[in-house]
Order: C-alpha cells, then structure tokens, then sequence
C-alpha cells in the first residue's frame, strides 16, 4: 500500500472544507470494505484519506409508518439487513442486502458506502431506485437532497464533487397496496457480483397495476429505470400476455455488454426472465 495523509475531522463542515481543498486526490473512508482492499491492491491511488466515522448523527436510524425511512451514512449494510423495520416494509432492499459479499463484509460495508461506489452490478442500488430513494449531500454548511436515479452519471462516477458527503439516504413509507422485489442472477448463491439484477416495486389492487417503478441492475453504464416498461404497465390489468409484453420490453431498454461473467445476449434474456418474476413476486409471490 502506498502511503497517504490521514485525517479524522470531528464535523461535516471541517470534512467538507477539507474535502474541497484536497480535491480529487481524496477519498472517503466510511466501512472501507472497497477503499482499502483497492489501495492494497493498486487498483486505486489516493494521497489523502478522510475518516468520517468520529462525525456526529452519520449512525441515525429512523422508520415512521407517516415519513418512511432514514438511515445515515455509517449505518452498515448487516444493520439493516436485520432491521424489523425494513424486513417488514421494504422486502426488496432486505433481500438485496443480505446478497451482499460474505456477512464479515456487511458488519462493515455501509449501504452508502455501496452506492458511492457507483458499480452497475452493486445489489443495494436497484431496489433503492425502485423504492423512490434519495440521498442527502451536505457541503460548505448546506445539504441537498438528490434522487437516486439522478446520482450516476457512469460506472464509477456520480454526481458528487469535491466537499459533497452524502449524510444519508431517505425511502418514502410503502402504502397498503404495494408490493416489492429483488432478484439477482449470478453464477452463484453467495460471494458474486450480480450477473443481473431486477428490482420492482408497484402499487396494485385485485390484479391491477396503478404505478410501478423497475430498477436493471448490471445490464447498462449505470442501474437504470426501465421507463418504458413502467408505462406500458401502469393502469392495466396485470395477466401473462401484459407479462410477456413487458418482459420483452424490458430486454429492449438494457444495453448489456459482455464479459467474464456473461455475454451481453444472456443478460437481455435474463432481465426479461427476472422482470417477469419479479412482478409476480411484487404482486404477492413467494421470493
């Protein structure tokens, strides 16, 4: 590991300055289960380290039943997968995170941390799209806030520049009448990037869909709404014909690409495989 300045700022505000000053050069460290495997390994270079874990409020956990849910930025990826709270109202984002890495991994990895990372196949992004999420950025003394479909603009890239911190990521409550999924496609159960991912969430009564909201995961740049798909199904009675017809529309709005892991032909076919059923899923299927 090469050598870099570290520093332990005790406020938002003095990590945001130093942030700023330091530029690109600097990185975040929240878990860390990215930052320091990449820097032992050479595959990231960053001359200055910025601990944010010593800074008040970044570990909050709050569900209401009126407001939703919102969990800060140290807040690992093992706390919410055992949440009652979000097992109970966002199934999909439960399942999603108990799919990452080995469970050593999600005692450290925080949920922001995953989506900062910005990778296509991260399994916390799509049903966090899909549930209409939204992140919290303070710098220089104010915070705005950034829906997450609005965050990537590349793989590895995002909106943030330097002296952003993202605070937290905010949910809205499900309503009686939702229904929610994740599935992830890989060559394996455990330890394995998404070959693909799909995440649903929609609103339904007696079989009819009044919105929904697809999340493709591994199967463009960035995770990506499947808009077209969503309009296609949004006021229709939900049988195997409409499933068919979204399933193939789906795979039209996927630009995979091909590698170690799948040809970009085999990662089409699957999303329209896995938007099928996870439909099905999010209209009262057993995941």
């Amino acid at each position: 590991m090469k050598p870099f300045e570290y520093y332990e700022p005790a406020t938002l505000a003095e990590a945001s300055e130093r942030l700023r000053r330091l530029g690109k050069d600097a990185s975040i460290i929240a878990g860390g289960t990215d930052l320091l495997v990449e820097l032992k390994e050479d595959l990231r270079s960053a001359h200055h380290i910025v601990n944010i874990k010593k800074i008040r409020g970044l570990t909050d956990f709050a569900y209401d039943p009126a407001n939703g849910l919102r969990f800060g930025a140290l807040v690992t990826v093992r706390e919410i997968e055992t949440s009652p709270a979000v097992n109970g109202n966002y199934p999909n984002l439960a399942k999603a995170v108990s799919l990452l890495g080995s469970i050593q991994v999600r005692n450290r990895a925080t949920v922001v941390g995953n989506i900062c990372r910005a990778s296509p196949s991260a399994d916390t992004i799509p049903p966090l799209i899909a549930d209409g999420a939204s992140l919290s950025v303070y710098s220089g003394g104010t915070e705005r806030s950034i829906p997450l479909d609005e965050f990537f603009t590349g793989p590895g890239r995002t909106v943030l520049v330097p002296g952003d911190i993202v605070t937290g990521i905010s949910m809205p409550a499900p309503r009686p009448t939702s229904g929610r999924a994740y599935i992830k496609h890989g060559r394996r159960k455990a330890m394995e990037l998404a070959t693909v991912g799909v995440a649903v969430s929609m609103e339904h009564v007696a079989g009819q869909c009044s919105d929904i909201r697809i999340a493709l995961g591994a199967v463009a740049p960035t995770v990506i709404r499947a808009r077209r798909t969503e309009d296609l199904l949004r006021g229709r009675m939900i049988d195997a014909a409409l499933l068919a017809e979204a399933a193939e529309s789906a795979m039209q709005e996927a630009t995979p690409i091909g590698n170690v892991r799948a040809s970009a032909a085999y990662r089409r076919d699957m999303v329209g495989v896995l938007t099928r059923r996870a439909i099905g899923y999010a209209m009262g299927g057993v995941q």
